[in-house]
This record gives structure tokens, sequence and C-alpha cells, in this order.
């Protein structure tokens, strides 16, 4: 009996996904916002982080040239 119940429990935990876990608890709304929140601060490091290199070798190129 008691392999039974282990075996119901593993099947149990298998259905609950860790997609289903994160819809459960921030909901379809909560990942959508979560997802754009990342592309937009990842588009923002990478093109901000572009432009710093610029700013610097400027910054330096005029105080040193």
């Amino acid at each position: 009996m008691e392999n039974n119940t282990s075996k119901e429990d593993f099947s149990k935990q298998k259905d609950n996904s860790k997609w289903k876990q994160w819809v459960k608890r921030f909901g379809v709304g909560g990942i959508i916002f979560f997802t754009v929140k990342g592309i937009i601060t990842s588009t923002l490091i990478y093109f901000l982080g572009k432009n710093f290199w610029n700013v610097i070798t400027k910054y330096f190129s005029t105080m040193f040239g």
C-alpha cells in the first residue's frame, strides 16, 4: 500500500510543473509583466553599455589629448 501512495504523490508532483506553479503564483499578467520588464531591462543595459564606452573614450581623449 505504501508504494501506491508514494507513486500517486510522485505523479501529482510531476503534474504540477514549474510553469503551472509560476502561473499559479503570479498569474498570466504577472508573467507577461516580468517578461516585458526583462526585455526592456536587457535592451537598456545593452544600448547604455554600448554608449558608455563612447562617453568614456571621448572623456579621456579630451582630458589627455
